[in-house]
Formats: C-alpha cells, structure tokens, sequence
C-alpha cells in the first residue's frame, strides 16, 4: 500500500505528523521518548494471565505505573486512576477486578519492551536484523520491511545516478563528541535497537520556539534538499519520497516508535465502599430477581384474538398485510391452519388502532410468538394485553453510588447490575434443550439520579420482570448463536466517556429508552395499571 509522510502540521520538535493512505484516510501518528530509568527504558514489561493461561502485557502507560510502584516498594496499587477498575498486589502478584473479586497471576519480565541502545551501528546494520549468526529473520514483519528497504534502495540508486551530487554535510567540531549511537543487543529482537541515545557528551541545546524541525537523519538538524517538498514533479519527487521511507526504516532501528493509541472508554466508575451504596429514592428495594418461566396451560389462540377484535361484516377491497390476499377473499392461511370455529373468510379490526386482518392470519400469528395472552398489531405495533419477553433467569440490582456521569455534574448515578448465568434453553427459546451461553455478565448500566432517571430505573424494573430487556439470540459483535443480547431496549454502559455510543453525556438517552419501552408495551401509565 502506498503510504508517505507528511511534514508537521507546527513547527516544533515532536509535533505529531499525518499518514496519507492511497484511500485518502489521514491519521495522527507519534513517537514516544521513553526516560532509561522507567520500565521500558529498563526493558521490563508487567503481564497478566489471560483465561487461556497465556500473558498479555500491560501497555506501556500502565507498566510504567505498575513499575513505579513496584520500586517504591508499595503493597498495593489502585488503576482506577488510569481508567481501569483493577487493584495490583505485589506480595501475592495478583491483579483484582474491583467489581468481580476476581484474581488474575501477574509477572514481571526483563528481557522484553524497549532496550537502551549502547555502541556504534555499523553502516551495514538493518532493522529487524537476524540473531547473532547474522542470518535475517523470516518472520512476516521482518520480510516485508526488508522488501521494502531493497525496493526503497533500488529506487535512491537509481536516481542516484541522475541527480547533482548533494552538497556535504556539515561536520562536528574537532573535539566534539562523536554522536554515533550504541547498541546492546535484545533477547527478543536479536539487536533491534528500539529505545535509543546519544552516547556521553553535553546535551543537545534546547530548540528556540517557532524554529522549523530538523531532520532526525542529519546531524544539527541540517536539513536535505528536497525533503520538503512532494509535489515535485518527476525524479525529484521519487528522491524525497524514498529517502522519506529510508527514514522511517532508519527511526525503526534507532528510536522508539509508538503509535498512537486511540483513547480508551472508562467503564467504570471510581471504587466505592459499601457504607456509600444507598437505595434509590422512591424505588423500592434494591434487588429483582426472575425464575424460569412456568409454562401456564396455553390459552386459546381464538380466545385471545377475539378478546382484541371486532368484527368486520363488510371488509374494504385491500390488503391483509399478513397473508398479502384481499380482505374481501379467504386468507391464505386456508388449508395451512385449521381452527374450529374460524372461517377462512372471517375479518376483524383491532379495538384501539383500527387496523383490520383476517382473523386466521391473526390467530397464525399469536400461534407462532411467545403465546403470552398479548397481541401486537403488526402494522402500527400497538401492543394489546401485557407483552412478556423470553429473557432467562437471572438477578437485576440497583443503587446509588456518589459519583457523577458526564454531563449531570449535580446529581449522583444510579448503578443497575444485570446478572445472568448460562443455562438451558426452554420451550420459549430459539433451540429448546441446548446450552446458552451468557457472555460479559455482570453488565454495569449507569443513568442519571435526577427525576426522569428514576423514571427509567422503574420502567426498566417493570421490563426486567416482564423478561423483555435480553432475549437468546446471535451476537451482533461476536456472531455467537445461542447467546444472551440486549433486546432492543439501549442501555448506557460507559461510566466516564462516550467513545462507543454507550456512554454520557448524550441529551437524548433518556427520552429514546423510554420510547423504546412504550414500545415494549411498559409504560407510567400501563405501570400504574
């Protein structure tokens, strides 16, 4: 893929510089200088033990902290400062989820990260360079930045040839210090210098602001000709375009470069102790629990579609939006369904929205859902009875904890934890007798303590126990089938942002939820009903 680097937006050192793709997508891009005395620039990197027994290192901010910590010789570290409910215990190496209680190992490795570079590069030194035998790495990484130097090389020498002799480089005073960078050899990278630094001499004079950047390739920042410049035309421009991949390949064995990390969501909310936790107000109790359904002896399908119908003697001439045949002609459920007492031709109009249907295309209908004693009309989905889900067993909690969302500076949070356990699927469910797994359990959801907020918690109260806030169905993240999902009522479960769409501040939240319930059938008035 094409890609090319463009100068800094600004003109000081370390300003972040934009890669442009062939698809026209600009992102920032940054290289991090890490201090010899902090983790990386030791080479030690912390890991945790993943639920497959590997170990996943920590990034780099976080080992830092960690590292920190672990020097100042401290029992304990909180991460919720960096936006992660975890405690660290150095006695026992454990990492504590602050929610679950539960431990995961940690370690502490030296022969990882960042190594300080010690010695002179010889001219001849690549990056990734091979073991100590001299022979390269075959490894992914290493043959495509290796094609990529040939082919970059190719390119300078052939223009080499055609362009004028660049004028010489300016040399260090007599006496100076040399410049020349060290090398010591990594356990991991075989050599790969990737944390670099001036050997002994004074340091480099700081930069005047509003000075132009100098080139990271030329000693005293002398700049190159024709490095600034892409929109040459002809051999100009392949010149400065290669040597700017040279220098990205040179940056890469001699100086730590990092990505830029995109930022991370706080799910969280500071740690709080139990004596904080109180009740909402005018909310009662603190907990809902729900059992495994039991199957009530069915109702009558005709039963139930009669109670919510009237009669049409003189149907109009148009569609019946279930069967898609005329009102005015049999439904074409005919010879499908059969029921005593329900004629093919029969029509009806539901009592509230006036929509009309034949009744057998109704009946069909009810005899396909959840046969819960409820209807809702396929047209204008007006729900007539009380509409019940086929969410699983589980317990739902709810409190306030004394922190504030984003966005209600003034007003605490309500906390509302969803827990559900895997288990069987029943007669309701999309594969009765199979196992469903439930995945990301317990689910934190936040709302705000003000008066519309406790409105929701109650209406979501009410949609808990009336089993319609999850339902077993396939992941749209995961693509997992036989899975517990959200159930079309959004829930808010970022504590301190809102990277994902899942989090505050968003002044719509709350009157979309209950939009969404009132579409579910659950709401104030229905409630007090």
């Amino acid at each position: 893929k094409y890609t090319r680097w463009r100068k800094p937006e600004q003109g000081r050192r370390g300003e972040r510089r934009y890669v442009e793709r062939k698809d026209g997508t600009m992102r920032p891009v940054r290289r991090n200088f890490y201090d010899p005395s902090s983790a990386p620039g030791k080479g030690i990197v912390w890991e945790w033990e993943n639920d497959g027994g590997a170990w996943t290192a920590y990034d780099m901010d976080i080992c830092i902290t960690i590292q920190n910590a672990y020097e100042k010789q401290h029992p304990w570290l909180d991460l919720s400062s960096l936006g992660f409910c975890y405690l660290i215990y150095f006695n026992s190496m454990s990492q504590m989820n602050r929610q679950t209680r539960r431990r995961r190992r940690l370690r502490r490795r030296l022969d990882l990260a960042y190594p300080l570079t010690v010695g002179s590069i010889p001219k001849s030194q690549s990056w990734p360079v091979g073991a100590s035998s001299g022979q390269p790495c075959s490894c992914q990484q290493c043959l495509l930045v290796n094609s990529t130097r040939a082919a970059s090389n190719a390119i300078l020498a052939s223009q080499r040839r055609k362009a004028p002799p660049a004028p010489p480089l300016p040399q260090p005073p007599p006496g100076g210090p040399a410049g020349t960078l060290a090398v010591r050899p990594s356990a991991t990278f075989a050599g790969a210098a990737l944390w670099a630094a001036p050997a002994a001499g004074p340091a480099e004079p700081a930069q005047p602001p509003g000075a132009p950047p100098r080139s990271p390739s030329v000693p005293g920042g002398a700049p190159t000709p024709g490095q600034n410049n892409l929109n040459r035309p002809g051999p100009q421009r392949a010149t400065s375009m290669s040597a700017r991949m040279t220098g990205i390949l040179l940056c890469a064995a001699g100086l730590p470069v990092c990505l830029t990390r995109a930022p991370k969501p706080i799910l969280h909310p500071p740690p709080v102790s139990k004596s904080d936790v109180k009740p909402v107000p005018g909310v009662p109790g603190v907990c809902r629990k729900t059992k495994k359904k039991h199957l009530k002896k069915s109702k009558n399908p005709e039963d139930v579609v009669r109670r919510y119908m009237q009669k049409v003697k003189n149907p109009p001439d148009e569609d019946c939006t279930i069967c898609m045949e005329r009102l005015v002609t049999a439904s074409g459920y005919e010879g499908v369904l059969r029921h005593k007492g329900v004629r093919p031709e029969l029509v009806g109009r539901l009592g509230r929205c006036g929509h009309m249907y034949h009744l057998l295309c109704l009946v069909a209908m009810y005899s396909n859902g959840n046969k819960d004693g409820s209807l809702q009309c396929p047209t204008c989905k007006a729900i007539y009875g009380e509409k019940t889900g086929t969410q699983p067993p589980g317990k739902m909690e709810f409190h306030l904890i004394p922190h504030s969302l984003p966005g209600f500076a003034d007003t605490q949070t309500i906390r509302i934890v969803y827990d559900i356990p895997t288990g069987i699927q029943g007669p309701e469910h999309p594969n009765p007798g199979k196992k469903f797994t439930a995945r990301g359990f317990p689910r934190h959801c936040y709302l705000p303590n003000n008066e519309k907020g406790r409105k929701v918690l109650r209406l979501l109260i009410t949609a808990w126990e009336r089993r319609l806030i999850f339902t077993i169905g396939t992941s749209n993240t995961t693509g997992e089938s036989d899975t517990v999902v959200w159930n079309e009522i959004h829930h808010k479960t970022e504590f301190g942002s809102n990277l994902t769409g899942h989090g505050y501040p968003d002044a719509s939240y709350l009157d979309n939820v209950l939009a969404e319930l009132t579409a579910q059938g659950v709401s104030e008035a229905v409630a007090k009903a």
